[in-house]
This record gives C-alpha cells, sequence and structure tokens, in this order.
C-alpha cells in the first residue's frame, strides 16, 4: 500500500518530506507487529533486543553499558529492562569479580531458549510476508544506511 493510501494525504511538499514520513509510518507499523508477536512471550521489543544482545555474547556477561550501547532504541532504560526480565527468569545478575562495581549480566537457559523460540518465529513470519526480494532488501539496507550518513 502506498503512504498516500495508507495515511489518507494525496500530496507531499516534495519526495524528501515524503521518504521522512513513509520511514516514520514503516518503522511504526514494524514496532506494531513486533509487539504483536512478542504479546504471547510477555516481552517487549526492548527486551528481546537485549535477549538478542546476550545471545550474540555466546555465554559471555556482559556489563550493562555494553548493552546500552548496542540497543537499537538508544532512548531504552536499560537498567529498567534488566530489572523487569531479571523476575522473569531470563537472565542473571553478577557481581564482576575484578571490579566489585561492575555489574555483568549473563543470559540464563531460559532466556535463550525463549529468544531462540521468538528468533524462530519471527523468520517464519517474516518469510510469510516477504514482499521484498534479497536484491531489494539489500538495496533497502544500503540507502536506509545512507540516510543516516
Amino acid at each position: 500500500m502506498k503512504i498516500e493510501e495508507a495515511i489518507k494525504q494525496s500530496a507531499f511538499k516534495n519526495e524528501f518530506e515524503k521518504a521522512d514520513v513513509n520511514i516514520l509510518y514503516t518503522a511504526n507499523w514494524m514496532n506494531s507487529r513486533f509487539h504483536h508477536l512478542l504479546k504471547p512471550y510477555d516481552i517487549s521489543l526492548q527486551q528481546f533486543n537485549i535477549l538478542r544482545i546476550l545471545r550474540g555474547q555466546k555465554g559471555n556477561p556482559a556489563p550493562l553499558k555494553l548493552i546500552t550501547e548496542r540497543m537499537l532504541d538508544k532512548m531504552s532504560n536499560t537498567s529498567r529492562l534488566v530489572e523487569k526480565m531479571l523476575i522473569k527468569q531470563l537472565l542473571e545478575r553478577n557481581i564482576c569479580p575484578d571490579n566489585r562495581r561492575q555489574v555483568e549480566i549473563i543470559l540464563t537457559q531460559k532466556g535463550l531458549e525463549t529468544c531462540n523460540e521468538i528468533s524462530a518465529m519471527m523468520d517464519k513470519s517474516r518469510i510469510e510476508t516477504r514482499s521484498l526480494t534479497e536484491k531489494e532488501a539489500t538495496e533497502l539496507n544500503r540507502l536506509l544506511d545512507k540516510v543516516r550518513i
């Protein structure tokens, strides 16, 4: 669906304004879709991002600062998100043996299994709703990277 149809706006000031609106609309559309997929797991997109970051650590602990730096949403309150995930037993928190002021976060087995299950479900959903070819996705990634220069 064209952005004009989606937001019921027939014209834009220029193509740059249209691109801005299109990116924002699409990001919100994707967030809504991911929120719907994550709802049965009772975790947010930001919490899933933390699970993915820690899964990428391959069993190694990560300081809170590293997690914060790698978050997709730079406005996330990582400490608060980690606290919620500790309660759900998706993560563990340990005091760093080399620096008692540093806290290390590690993925629990339950957290790893949850992350893997959600990732598989998202992969399946992505395949079912694929509207871009791999070549188009590559070009989209190139253009989005260029926007952030």
